[in-house]
């Protein structure tokens, strides 16, 4: 049996971030009944009611998991990094340490009130 791209690349990276990645992923898809995962631009993406609110990464330099916020410009929230991007935030994970739920839930919170209202910043 295949692999869906999609879990395919949750399944072929190396550990640490492995494990980040899929608690990511779990934590994201449980965060609410209206979100949904769909395979974009070769990257898993979380829709909120058919808007694309986050999606998860891992970043070109370090290799560290991220959770990437779609419209976090519109965020503010201490640990959300903006580097060179215009639209789009991002919170790096740290896979030698707990996932910090408690901070990616009011990030997702954050994120999904955005979504509904976009043109108001959070």
């Amino acid at each position: 049996m295949q692999l869906r791209d999609i879990d395919d690349f949750f399944w072929n990276k190396p550990e640490p971030a492995k494990g980040s990645l899929n608690a990511l992923r779990a934590l994201v898809l449980q965060f609410s009944p209206d979100v949904t995962e769909v395979w974009r631009y070769k990257m898993p993406f979380y829709n909120h009611n058919g808007k694309r609110f986050c999606y998860i990464w891992l970043e070109k330099k370090t290799g560290l998991p991220y959770l990437g916020i779609v419209d976090g410009k519109l965020l503010e929230h201490p640990n959300l990094i903006a580097e060179k991007r215009s639209r789009m935030k991002i919170l790096l994970i740290d896979p030698h340490k707990d996932l910090p739920v408690d901070q990616i839930t009011e990030i997702l919170q954050m994120a999904i009130r955005v979504s509904c209202h976009p043109y108001k910043t959070v």
